[in-house]
């Protein structure tokens, strides 16, 4: 075995080894105070709100600039003014604030004046790519949890400009997560610039794409940027109707109706399928802090007639509403019965005991406490009337069953002779329409011979039919 020989290994003398770029670069010194001061030599000999001339100074200085290792630097210069130390405050070296930087547009924070700055962030993180992610991922989270150490003034600028960044698509809403810091929130400071980012945001936008924003940021619920004590939809819906931002409150109204639907069909469906877990899944039902949503009973009562094995009973009192702040209280989405469908029991499967006709009104006679208690309007009379005509049109093997299933709804007070009578008419859907028309034809004309007068009863059902109708679209 060798021994390692100490002595010196022979060099050359009087040769210069030159050393790679990448390997200067790491062993330099970090001075961002020497970049800051290079960098403002090149925005001096400019006007400040000469946006173009300023645009072709600072892709000028890339070039003899190393932006990519000082980036968070360059944006805090263009940012905030200045070098950040830890805690928020500006650099002690005595230096002046930047000659260029967004604290430098009129007050009040105005979005037209906004939108030029940030252009020139757009032009120059266009001419140098790599500044995008350290944008994004660094400078805004860092000053963002700063942003309660700023003036009023200096804050509605910077978070106007966040907004108008996230809008133009140069960063996400990822960066938003860091408004959820407790330091942030219990001083309502987290939601003060949420506001002002989402009003800058939709100056020239639409919810819809805000809503997309979020969700591609992970944004996942907004309650999460308010103090602890006021996570409650209510107090989210009066804050943002206040800030003069209702489209924000009505979305996120309808996403935690949608999310409760969701939750509800969920439930039932385990229900239906676990009958041995009834009893847990109501408590936990009854602790969800929404409403039952009445706009899919009528989809929940053809997936519980495709099972069996739990009393109507039971359904009814898992389906009725309980309190909370997102309420649900009208059939929203009637033509989707299918969806989420379990069918543990086949309607057309054979029967030795009866016909799938048969069986299919037996089961309707079954679970039809379940709707009776919510069917307490036209829209849900009709609504429910449809989800059983899609239902049957879609599996062909039933569609003979649908007029007895209309009469033993009838017969239950699902639906009234009025609600059959107009879906005759005029309330009926296309899938199907001429061969369920005429398959309760006769049906029709028995319940229309004990109306004394067709039109003059009609009248009622159709009007409140068709204001429920204007109501539920100027909801939506």
């Amino acid at each position: 075995m060798s021994q390692q020989s100490n002595t010196a290994k022979p060099s050359l003398q009087g040769v210069k080894i030159k050393a790679r770029k990448g390997a200067v670069k790491a062993q330099a010194k970090h001075e961002p105070a020497v970049f800051r001061d290079q960098l403002y030599k090149h925005l001096e000999t400019v006007d400040s709100h000469d946006f173009e001339a300023i645009t072709n100074k600072l892709i000028q200085a890339g070039s003899s600039l190393d932006f990519l290792k000082y980036a968070d630097a360059l944006f805090e210069i263009i940012l905030a003014g200045g070098l950040i130390q830890p805690g928020g405050s500006y650099v002690d070296d005595g230096a002046p604030l930047s000659p260029f930087s967004i604290l430098q547009a009129e007050y009040p924070a105005s979005v037209d004046d906004l939108k030029n700055y940030v252009q020139v962030l757009n032009k120059l993180i266009r001419r140098y790519k790599y500044l995008q992610k350290p944008l994004e991922e660094q400078s805004l989270p860092t000053l963002l949890q700063y942003i309660n150490r700023w003036s009023p003034d200096q804050r509605d600028k910077f978070a106007v400009t966040v907004g108008l960044l996230i809008s133009q698509g140069i960063v996400s809403a990822t960066c938003l997560q860091t408004l959820a810091k407790d330091h942030l929130v219990k001083n309502d400071t987290s939601i003060t610039v949420l506001a002002i980012i989402f009003r800058a945001y939709l100056a020239d936008l639409s919810m819809e794409h805000l809503a997309t924003s979020l969700k591609r940021g992970n944004i996942k619920d907004l309650l999460i940027f308010f103090p602890p004590n006021r996570r409650d939809g209510k107090f989210l819906d009066d804050f943002f109707r206040k800030e003069n931002i209702p489209q924000v409150a009505d979305w996120y109204t309808k996403r935690q109706q949608a999310l409760a639907k969701e939750t509800i069909v969920s439930e039932l469906k385990d229900l239906c399928t676990h009958e041995e877990s009834t009893d847990n899944v109501r408590m936990s039902r009854l602790r969800h802090p929404a409403y039952c949503s009445q706009g899919h009973v009528s989809d929940n009562l053809i997936r519980a007639q495709q099972i069996g094995g739990e009393s109507a009973a039971r359904y009814r009192a898992y389906t009725m509403p309980v309190a909370g702040p997102h309420g649900l209280h009208r059939l929203e989405h009637p033509h989707r019965p299918d969806r989420g469908s379990c069918a543990a029991r086949n309607w057309g499967a054979p029967s030795d005991v009866m016909s799938p006709s048969k069986c299919c009104a037996h089961d309707v006679q079954r679970f039809a406490p379940v709707l009776e208690a919510f069917s307490n309007s036209p829209k849900v009379e009709v609504a429910l009337i449809n989800a059983v005509q899609v239902h049957c049109y879609d599996d062909t093997r039933i569609m003979k069953a649908f007029a007895p299933m209309l009469k033993v709804l009838y017969n239950t007070d699902c639906v009234s002779d009025q609600a059959i009578i107009y879906w005759h008419q005029k309330g009926s859907k296309p899938q199907g329409r001429q061969y369920f028309l005429k398959a309760t034809e006769a049906l029709v004309k028995v319940y229309s011979s004990m109306l004394s007068s067709l039109v003059s009863l009609n009248v009622s059902f159709v009007t409140q039919f068709l204001q429920e109708q204007e109501e539920s679209e100027d909801e939506e």
